[in-house]
């Protein structure tokens, strides 16, 4: 076996350890609520439906596959994304139904503030969807908080 070979069996090893210990994985569970075992943020910043409706499938399959009391989810739109969470969009009883599910769903100010640059017009969302300032500072956020990440 060559130096070379067991060199990056060593760096591979020793990135393996330090992820295992890295803090994010000790911030998950020093964070989550009772009986949360996951914690995920989703991305949603393309205006395809087949990959917001992919999302939203995604969420429901793992509330079903952990059960709901187990996992946290938060879906964060920007961009292009943001059409997920207008009221009279192809997904919105979806996201509603989901909402009453403890899923939050999370739109992004900047967003809002470009479209209505660009249209004139204020963007109105899904009642009750939270907004950030930045919807791509929130998903750090989370992810600094322990959450897992999933861009669909």
């Amino acid at each position: 076996m060559s130096i070379t070979i067991i060199i990056k069996r060593v760096i591979y090893a020793l990135l393996l350890v330090m992820l295992l210990n890295s803090p994010t994985v000790v911030a998950l569970e020093e964070n989550a609520p009772e009986g949360v075992t996951t914690r995920l943020v989703i991305q949603i910043s393309e205006n395809d439906p087949l990959k917001q409706k992919l999302a939203l499938s995604n969420v429901y399959n793992l509330q079903k596959f952990y059960g709901m009391d187990n996992i946290e989810i938060e879906v964060v739109a920007y961009g292009p994304g943001i059409s997920l969470l207008y009221p009279d969009g192809k997904e919105a009883s979806r996201v509603r139904s989901l909402m009453a599910q403890d899923v939050i769903f999370t739109g992004c100010q900047n967003t809002l503030d470009t479209i209505k640059a660009n249209t004139g017009k204020e963007q109105k969302l899904i009642e009750d969807v939270e907004i950030v300032r930045a919807g791509i500072a929130r998903i750090i956020d989370l992810q600094g908080q322990g959450y897992r990440y999933l861009h669909p």
